[in-house]
This record gives structure tokens, sequence and C-alpha cells, in this order.
């Protein structure tokens, strides 16, 4: 079911045209397994709380602030009052004002996506416009927004009914890929470039969600929903099992499996 609560609530801008929006998040990881701290001899669950420094005692959540450092040891101290004096006209419209074409936008300054709807249905037609319009030109808009108190660049791709919210990555943030690619060999084998084409072509698949499945996930739901099952043993029993049967090292076992492994290649090769 799609979230009810939007992240951020707004406005969409384009010249004349404006229209309430809202944004949700277009990814989740709430389905991940989490885990909690415990203390192991009661099972109880172990809570953080912010400490003074100096003073050593736990720091109630109302006198709790930002700083920001200006010397050793030295603060400038800001209240909520003081951020929200400096929010930008950014934090509650998304004005875009500029346009780039779509296939134009390097993938690793993408950051992180999020859902554009319409948030109210008097503004349905004037979302509509701006998206089909996109579509027709085969754009996505430029703009920037505030979200988390940080004004984010941000480009606007239609898609389907709806936009894709995509921020971008500070230019600072991405590092320049000469100075990583300067020492690669920029020469190739054609023959082992054609042979290797031939394998690509071989895999190639459509895309499918499939394809990013997390089996360590996976591994993880199952050994938790065995343990619920699972009955309790008994330290004493476990501890003499232990001492009788103990399994040899795995080393033994990834080593036959790596001679297997090579064994097969090479079989493979023959057989080629």
């Amino acid at each position: 079911m799609a979230p009810r609560r939007p992240y951020w609530r707004g406005y969409m801008k384009l010249s004349l045209v404006t229209c309430p929006v809202a944004m949700v998040p277009a990814t989740s990881e709430s389905e991940k397994v989490r885990f909690h701290t415990l203390n192991k001899e009661t099972g109880n669950r172990v809570v953080s709380q912010y400490i003074d420094s100096v003073t050593g005692k736990p720091v109630k959540d109302e006198d709790e602030a930002k700083g920001y450092e200006r010397g050793e040891d030295d603060y400038v101290i800001l209240t909520d009052d003081d951020l929200e004096s400096v929010e930008l006209e950014t934090v509650r419209t998304i004005d875009i004002e500029k346009f780039v074409a779509r296939n134009k936008i390097e993938w690793i300054y993408l950051d992180t996506p999020y859902y554009l709807t319409a948030n109210e249905k008097i503004g349905d037609e004037a979302f509509a416009v701006i998206r089909e319009a996109m579509k027709a030109q085969n754009v996505v808009g430029v703009s920037r927004v505030v979200l988390g108190r940080r004004e984010r660049a941000v480009v606007l791709e239609p898609r389907g009914d709806g936009i894709v919210v995509w921020t971008l990555r500070f230019g600072d943030e991405v590092r320049p890929e000469n100075e990583y690619f300067t020492d690669v060999d920029k020469q190739s084998d054609a023959k082992g470039v054609a042979a290797l084409e031939t394998v690509i072509k071989k895999r190639m698949k459509d895309w499918s969600p499939d394809m990013v499945s997390d089996p360590i996930q996976e591994s993880l739901l199952k050994l938790i929903a065995d343990k619920k099952t699972a009955k309790p043993a008994k330290k004493a029993a476990a501890k003499s099992k232990k001492g009788e049967d103990e399994k040899p090292s795995n080393v033994v076992n990834i080593m036959d499996a790596l001679k297997k492994s090579v064994a097969q290649e090479l079989k493979s090769r023959k057989a080629g």
C-alpha cells in the first residue's frame, strides 16, 4: 500500500503554472532485517543516550542544541528559531527554471529518488500539463528544493502518470574520473572483445527487479524463522556434544571446493 503521509509538501511551479504537490520516498528499507542491541546476559535491550562530554551526565532532549565549531571547544549555538530564519523560498516551492535533454544527465550525479504527485484535485490539471510538456520534449527539469534543512539540486523526470524527483550530488561530491582512469590501458585485443561480445549477447535479459534480490536477507529471514520454531537446547548437552562431535574447520571444505571448481573449469575448457 502506498504511504499516506508525504515526506514533503509544497508547490511545483513552471512559468505562471503552479500546482500543490506532495513527495514521498521512492525507495524503502523498512522490509530489511534489523537487529536490536541486547544485553546477552539479561536479554534486555540496550538503549543509547547523549552524554555531556565534560560532566559525563545524560543530556535531556529539551537541552540539546545545534552547534557550529569555530575553534577548539568553542561553538556557536543555533536554536530552531535561528535555523528557521534562514529558510529559503525553496523550502516550499520547486520552481523549474531550466531543462536538459533526458539522456544527458550523468547517472553518477543521481542520488535519492522521490515520487512527486499532485497533492490536491485542484492541481491535477496543472500537474498533468507540466508532466506532458516535459514528456513531449523528452527533457527533465532542473530545480532546487530544501530537504532536511539543506537545499538540494534536483531533476524532475516525468514517468507514467507522475514525476520522479532525483536529488543530485553536489559537484564537489563527485570525484573527477580522469584522476582515476589516466593509468588504465586504453588498448584492447580485438579478438578478445569480439569473443566477449558473443558472451554478452547470450546473457542479455529483459530488466527485472529480481536481478537485485538480496540472498543474504532471504537467508536471514529463514534463519530467524528456524530459530523461532526451534526448541532451546540444554547448555550442558550442547557443550558435551561439541566436545564429542566437533566438525573440522571450514578451511578444508573450502579447499576441496576450490579443487573441484578448478577441475570443472579445466574439463569444460577441454570439452569446448
